[in-house]
């Protein structure tokens, strides 16, 4: 199988982290093979999957077998296809961005969690009809796990000057 990128992430971070990619932009350049009537029609949806590759996971940190996610020994031993890490056998990852615009050959899409440089697989239009027709279910840890993976920087700063204010205790006159 021999799989080339159809185009490039263009972002901000230069290296993964594990939260605070709410209101994050970016911009997926697509490669010169394809020119802009390869979007055509994306901006009519207000979301696209993003697939693309872990490309600077070490090959020799892939997991195959069970783990922590995030190595949280609070949170239960499960197998690499019961979480979404980014050291999963073919590296690759999906998110489902909401399309900001589309400028020629480029396309603008706000909360990609996905580093510069970072080599897209595909695109595909978020329809409904693909998206699951029964109620969702996860695990408590995943929620937590969750929990500030897409909050803005901002809100995350507001969170912990708010912690810290609850913190001091109140001034007595």
């Amino acid at each position: 199988m021999n799989i080339q990128p159809i185009g490039f992430v263009e972002a901000v971070r230069a290296r993964a982290e594990d939260d605070f990619w709410g209101g994050e932009e970016a911009c997926i350049s697509l490669d010169a093979r394809y020119g802009s009537e390869s979007l055509q029609g994306l901006e009519d949806f207000s979301h696209v999957e993003v697939i693309y590759h872990f490309h600077e996971v070490d090959p020799s940190k892939i997991v195959t077998g069970a783990r922590h996610p995030r190595n949280n020994k609070d949170w239960p031993l499960v197998g690499i296809f019961a979480q979404r890490g980014k050291n999963r056998p073919n590296r690759i990852g999906t998110t489902i961005c909401r399309v900001l615009r589309i400028d020629g050959t480029k396309l603008f899409v706000a909360e990609l969690d996905a580093i510069n440089g970072t080599p897209v697989l595909d695109l595909k239009p978020v329809m409904l009809e693909f998206l699951p027709r029964d109620e969702v279910r996860q695990p408590e840890w995943s929620h937590q796990l969750m929990l500030e993976y897409w909050l803005t920087k901002a809100e995350a700063q507001q969170s912990v000057a708010a912690d810290r204010r609850e913190d001091v205790p109140p001034v007595e006159r």
